[in-house]
């Protein structure tokens, strides 16, 4: 493919950030242009801006789980993944998330959403689906694959039956409510707590899932 440079302006459009975003990641060694004239005119390969055949472009794996006590869990979903991507030979980062898969706002989700957008990665590895997000990962897909951005689940075929998925879902709502009344003053909300708390451990013992625990343990653990 021919280099096509492009000027400082149409650079910023093309990544969507602004002019003086680019200036400063100039600054910071972050990204710097193709080419800068004596008069300080500003050159940028867009090719390479687009990731396009760029080998340093780092594949991103992503990995979550819900709570504290699962942080054995996080620790092996990390090595697998750096082992995984190093076995394929790719040169490969690892984001982390401890929070549930019903939060939009997991700081690890926020950052790997802003590298889509900014396509400064190359693929996505993931070791479930699930990891991602509880609803609402195929939003993260589609944004991908607009960015032409490749997405890799390792356990894609290991499914689990409709009813444990069903049980998973319904334990991360039931958490997200029980986080919400969990140090409420009101008789009748510390009732419903206690009641949700019953249920929870009534879904995880007949399931056998022990992925969420509630508020009250989870604070007690830390």
């Amino acid at each position: 493919m021919d280099k096509r440079l492009i000027k400082i302006g149409e650079a910023a459009a093309l990544l969507g950030v602004s002019v003086d975003t680019l200036r400063k990641w100039e600054r910071t060694g972050e990204l710097l242009p193709a080419r800068k004239t004596q008069g300080g005119t500003r050159y940028y390969d867009s090719a390479a801006l687009l990731g396009l055949g760029d080998t340093n472009t780092p594949t991103i794996c992503y990995a979550r789980v819900s709570s504290h006590d699962q942080k054995a869990d996080l620790d092996r979903q990390h090595e697998m993944l750096e082992t995984y991507c190093a076995a394929k030979g790719w040169r490969s980062e690892v984001i982390r998330d401890l929070g549930s898969g019903m939060n939009y706002q997991n700081p690890g989700l926020k950052k790997l959403c802003e590298l889509i957008l900014r396509k400064r990665m190359n693929r996505l590895v993931i070791t479930h689906k699930d990891r991602l997000l509880r609803f609402g990962a195929e939003l993260v897909f589609a944004l991908c694959e607009l960015q032409g951005i490749e997405i890799v689940i390792i356990h894609k075929g290991e499914q689990p039956s409709f009813e444990q998925d069903l049980a998973n879902d319904v334990l991360e709502i039931i958490t997200v409510f029980s986080a919400r009344l969990y140090g409420s003053r009101s008789k009748k909300n510390k009732q419903l707590l206690k009641e949700l708390q019953t249920a929870a451990d009534k879904i995880g013992e007949d399931y056998g899932i022990y992925d969420v625990k509630s508020p009250q343990d989870q604070t007690e653990s830390e």
